[in-house]
């Protein structure tokens, strides 16, 4: 199957937004090494698809409501069925058709975005002039010219930390800045793909479905530390649509956790007194560490009193006292 409209479609946003910035006056040419008309109009394709896909991201989020609404029942069902996995996820794909609940749809806006990451990692990287037709999907040779030069801080969008020589002279670029510049985007790309599921996860917790925990890690840990693998064959340019990606991400999933708090299951419900226990104070010790808290002094214990000896007179409690007047 051809994907060559995806890279007509990423050409022309992009082609679209660096004409309107240039039409607001963005300098063309470059400003402290930066040719900012092409950074926004990379910025501003994430934009551009965001919200076209605002409608799947509420979508995701209410499936994943739905999912935690069922997490009581789900961690029944493994409670019921231990020991045997084939009836149990039998019993939860019953449980999720009858609930109308889609255990894949918290990856659905990710999945959706993967053939326009691709499309612009496809555009950016014919961005050579000794091996491409500058004309290719409605790009005019000035337009191809301008973008081919465009960089950041020296390094073009085009480079990527693995560019040969040849490709940086081509660019006319700088192999150790370019390698700085893509090192530094690479490990910011991480981190904040990190803090995106970070985010989420802590605020709606870690679901009881085995299956759904094991997507949660492998989104929290194991799509990070993949970056610094692939990052390295990334153009700058995709770089930067991720890095924007994920800050947009970030402050999308705040809006939305907010407006849509997490349900409070049964499971998470607690008395007064189990959320807010009683702790021992705590005191400031070296490097933070606690200190026990002073101990409030023991009551004085009530005295003895001796018992009487074996063969001793009673004695009258009352003599000593003064009798009564009689009325």
């Amino acid at each position: 199957m051809s994907l060559d409209w995806i890279y007509y479609a990423i050409s022309w946003i992009l082609l679209t937004w660096h004409s309107a910035w240039d039409a607001i006056g963005v300098p063309v040419d470059a400003v402290i090494g930066t040719n900012f008309a092409w950074i926004l109009a990379i910025i501003f394709l994430v934009v551009t698809v965001r919200v076209i896909l605002f409608p799947v991201f509420v979508k995701q989020i209410k499936s994943q409501r739905a999912m935690q609404a069922l997490q009581p029942q789900v961690k029944a069902l493994q409670e019921k069925h231990k020991g045997d996995r084939e009836t149990l996820q039998k019993e939860m794909m019953e449980l999720y058709r009858k609930e109308k609940a889609n255990p894949l749809m918290g990856c659905l806006p990710m999945f959706l975005q993967i053939p326009v990451f691709l499309g612009l990692f496809h555009v950016l990287r014919r961005l050579d002039p000794a091996k491409h037709a500058k004309t290719l999907y409605g790009w005019s040779a000035e337009q191809f010219d301008s973008a081919s030069n465009a960089k950041l801080f020296t390094a073009p969008i085009a480079g990527k930390f693995q560019s040969t020589a040849d490709e940086l002279a081509r660019l006319g670029a700088n192999g150790t800045t370019v390698k700085i510049i893509a090192g530094v985007l690479v490990l910011v790309m991480m981190g904040t793909t990190y803090l995106t599921s970070r985010q989420m996860i802590l605020k709606t917790g870690w679901a009881e479905d085995p299956q759904q925990r094991m997507i949660q890690r492998l989104m929290l840990y194991g799509i990070p530390l993949s970056l610094l693998v692939s990052g390295a064959i990334f153009p700058i340019g995709v770089i930067i649509y991720w890095v924007t990606n994920n800050l947009f991400t970030l402050g999308q999933q705040q809006w939305v956790l907010r407006k849509y708090p997490p349900p409070v299951t049964a499971t998470k419900k607690a008395t007064p007194a189990a959320r807010n226990p009683v702790q021992p104070a705590r005191q400031g010790g070296l490097f933070g560490r606690s200190k026990p808290a002073p101990q409030p002094p023991a009551k004085a214990a009530a005295p003895k009193v001796a018992a009487p000896k074996p063969g001793a007179k009673p004695v009258n409690p009352k003599k000593g006292r003064p009798a009564k007047r009689q009325g």
